[in-house]
């Protein structure tokens, strides 16, 4: 190395001479700006001649420095830029404050043009004299593009949400105050979006209200939990209530600063109105529940009264009659509870169908059957048209009679005593078709759809003494309904007589052979029986009844009591009433089947209750009978013959 020389360039405390270093500083400089390719850097003279070029203004603008320098800038500009002579201004202004930055677009050698950002800067010499200027240009189309695609998608988001019906959707700032409102947050509220902005949302807070959580008590969840939704009751602008779902999410910047909230309200009014409408039904179908309970309790031991006296021949006409009477009343108030209770069950969707294969035309016989006490009080006649050959459905046999049998009660209820009523059945194709026709007083022509309607009665003034409640043939359409077929009445008008039809599809055959399988058992003539029931006048009058019938019954009003004759008597039946205190039908029967004498014994619950669901809790307790409060009389014979024979051991 050249150590000699080196000393000869340095001065004797080993630095170099300022002009060599100002020398190197420039040059290293320059090589630095000409090296840049991400910016556009270059030097314009005092009149906006290019008078420098790098690398970056080659890649950005696409001329190459012997294609520019010396040329005016305002060949980067457009026609319009050029008009409203815009480069020209931003040199003045540069001049003047000795610094200009813009954006806008700019022109490149090809034609095309980009988004730039661009700033001048003056240069003056020593003594203050301008030289020139600095001019450094970035290329932002990219981010112009992005940014123009945010903002065309932010615009978009905020005229669909501002567009959305049925929603409130609106921002908050920190505070809780309103910066936004869409349409449906004026369809909800009642507010214009210039009578909220600015606003707190507590606005819509019932002051009153104490069932939902407070205005800040929702920001403050919102922020601890990011999001937090609620029901409760909002306030219009006019005042009225409206039951809302709220959601509230607490809105961050990127800093994980809160920047505010944002807020949907849906009216849910409609749900709230038919969720209280459900509860109603629902409590109401309890409620009937229990209203056929307490009114079957009663009316057992009356019935069992009835019975007694019937089977009495030494009673004067007198008390035949008022015997008779009561009789009468007693069947149509069952047939009231039953009736409320089998719509209670409709409605609430609680109505089970035990579906079978059954013949129409037992339906029919039955049905006649069972309305002969009424159409003998009048005097009428049943002319039944019945095919000899098997009418076969696939339905509930107990129900479809109760179908008939309403229609042939009404039939009976609205024509003039000593008449006719007409009963037919006939197979259509593949459906069963059952008529009642009668000669009473019709039906109006505007009334033939709405009789079936729940509670409606046409015409009450005209027979007030055979007023019901009008639930006979809602209950009729909605049995038939439920067996896939219809109802329809028809009638040529007030006068002349009703004709009500029902149509059953016609049960497809089954693949294999149906047999019955019951046979004749055995069976003793007298029974012993234990009636257990608190209910002293119903236990009483029931045993008695079966006395008279021949049996030997008991009386007992409580489970303990039960249980100590139980195993000396050894019952062949035993009535349980089910709703008994300290130990109810249930725990008493528990007890009674774990004692080993009583093997051979049926046990049949009798409640006031008669709900499918009823039925079914009583036979998976073991239960062998399920009887409804008041007991029919007529079937008690059948109930207690089917019993089992059970043999007193010998003593």
């Amino acid at each position: 190395m050249d150590t000699s020389r080196l000393q000869a360039e340095t001065d004797d405390t080993g630095a170099r001479p300022p002009a060599e270093l100002a020398y190197d500083t420039e040059a290293s400089f320059r090589m630095l700006v000409n090296g840049i390719e991400d910016y556009a850097i270059f030097m314009l003279d005092p009149t906006g001649c290019v008078a420098t070029w790098n690398a970056g203004a080659t890649k950005i603008k696409g001329y190459a420095a012997e294609e520019i320098i010396g040329r005016h800038f305002s060949v980067f500009y457009t026609d319009e830029a050029n008009a409203r002579a815009w480069p020209q201004y931003e040199l003045e202004e540069a001049a003047l404050h000795g610094r200009f930055e813009d954006e806008g677009w700019r022109v490149r050698k090809d034609g095309t043009t980009f988004w730039a950002n661009v700033v001048i800067t003056a240069l003056h010499d020593a003594s203050g004299a301008l030289k020139g200027y600095a001019k450094v240009t970035r290329d932002l189309t990219e981010r112009r593009r992005h940014s123009e695609a945010l903002r065309q998608s932010e615009e978009r988001f905020r005229l669909l949400l501002e567009g959305v019906e049925g929603y409130a959707i609106y921002m908050l700032d920190a505070d809780g105050i309103i910066t936004s409102w869409n349409t449906g947050a004026s369809q909800i509220t009642g507010y214009r979006r210039d009578e909220v902005l600015g606003r707190h949302f507590s606005l819509f807070h019932p002051v009153d209200d104490t069932s939902g959580e407070k205005a800040d008590d929702v920001l403050r969840r919102a922020r601890a939990e990011g999001r937090f939704e609620e029901e409760g009751w909002r306030q219009r602008k006019d005042g009225t209530l409206f039951w809302a779902n709220v959601t509230t999410t607490a809105v961050y910047n990127e800093t994980e600063e809160l920047r505010g909230y944002a807020e949907i309200t849906r009216d849910m009014s409609e749900r709230k109105r038919l969720e209280e409408l459900e509860l109603a039904n629902r409590r109401m179908s309890e409620f009937l529940a229990t209203l056929g309970h307490e009114l079957r309790n009663p009316l057992a031991p009356v019935r069992n009264a009835i019975g007694i006296l019937q089977m009495d021949q030494d009673i004067s006409p007198t008390v035949a009659r008022c015997r008779d009477m009561i009789d009468r009343q007693l069947s149509h108030l069952a047939r009231l509870v039953d009736d409320l209770l089998d719509i209670g069950r409709i409605t609430s969707g609680k109505m089970e169908l035990r579906l079978a294969e059954i013949d129409i035309r037992n339906v029919v016989e039955r049905s006649i059957e069972s309305s002969r006490f009424h159409l003998d009080a009048k005097h009428q006649r049943i002319a039944v048209d019945l095919p000899a050959e098997p009418l076969t459905v696939k339905g509930d046999m107990t129900r479809l009679v109760q179908v008939v049998h309403n229609l042939l009660h009404n039939a009976s209820k609205f024509s003039p005593p000593d008449c006719t009523i007409a009963v037919s059945a006939t197979k259509h194709t593949r459906s069963v078709v059952i008529t009642v026709r009668d000669p009473g007083q019709g039906i109006p022509e505007h009334a033939l759809d709405s009789i079936f309607q729940l509670f409606v009665q046409e015409d009450r003034t005209a027979n007030p003494t055979e007023s019901g409640l009008g639930i006979g043939l809602t209950l009729c359409r909605s049995l038939v309904h439920m067996h896939s077929g219809a109802i329809s009445a028809a009638s040529a008008g007030p006068g002349q007589g009703s004709t009500f039809t029902i149509r059953l599809p016609v049960a497809e055959p089954e693949s294999r052979s149906l047999q019955a399988s019951a046979a004749a058992r055995p069976v003793s003539d007298t029974k012993r029986i234990i009636v257990l029931d608190d209910n002293r006048d119903s236990a009483d009058s029931l045993a008695m009844l079966l006395e008279l019938k021949g049996h030997q019954a008991r009386a007992l009003y409580s489970a303990e009591a039960a249980l100590r004759l139980a195993p000396s008597f050894q019952p062949h039946v035993v009535f349980i009433d089910l709703a008994m205190p300290l130990m109810d039908g249930f725990e008493a029967l528990r007890a009674l089947k774990a004692l080993p004498q009583l093997a051979g014994t049926a046990f049949i619950a009798m409640t006031g209750y008669g709900q499918e669901h009823d039925r079914r809790q009583t036979a998976e307790a073991g239960f062998d009978l399920h009887l409804v409060k008041p007991v029919d009389i007529s079937q008690l014979g059948h109930i207690v013959d089917a019993a089992p024979h059970v043999s007193l051991p010998p003593k």
